[in-house]
């Protein structure tokens, strides 16, 4: 389904279908983090991305209560810009035999993934109050303000550790 099809005519519409886009890219990461997980070889990594995985299947149940909230059942469709990130992440994994270095490219492909799920949770928030929902904006940014600190975390441990160690 393209973004823009007959399917939707209304703000109301589009905030459902990007309900759906993002509920689709949570399900994908909470995947994908695992084999993250299993690929990082600092301690400090490992745990941040453990801890990420948890905060992630947090943010599936909150866009099923936003669904709820919207008068709507939760329903995922196929998110072509998360499925091209993680396939990124795991051809750029996939060529990396140094450890140092791979752990690198983890933080990198992880902040793409945190910057794409910025940018919709932004949106769908910034929607959510022109529809008048401040229930459901109010509930996005909560995920909102984890997905920024996540990646806040993961730019300090980059530079003040991960990097160095691959240079």
């Amino acid at each position: 389904m393209g973004i823009f099809t007959k399917d939707i005519a209304t703000l109301d519409d589009l905030f459902e279908h990007q309900l759906q886009d993002i509920y689709y890219a949570e399900k994908k990461i909470t995947s994908a983090l695992p084999k993250m997980i299993s690929k990082a070889s600092d301690p400090s990594l490992k745990k941040g991305f453990e801890t990420h995985l948890q905060e992630t299947k947090n943010h599936v149940e909150r866009l099923e209560q936003v669904f709820k909230m919207h008068g709507k059942s939760p329903k995922a469709v196929t998110c072509p810009a998360i499925d091209g990130i993680i396939d990124e992440a795991n051809e750029v994994s996939g060529d990396v035999a140094d450890k140092k270095v791979l752990d690198a490219a983890l933080i990198a492909s992880a902040q793409a993934v945190e910057h794409y799920e910025i940018t919709r949770y932004g949106t769908l928030i910034a929607w959510a109050k022109q529809l008048g929902r401040t229930d459901c904006a109010d509930v996005l940014q909560q995920t909102l303000d984890e997905e920024k600190s996540t990646d806040k975390k993961l730019t300090q441990m980059a530079e003040t550790i991960i990097n160095r160690k691959a240079a």
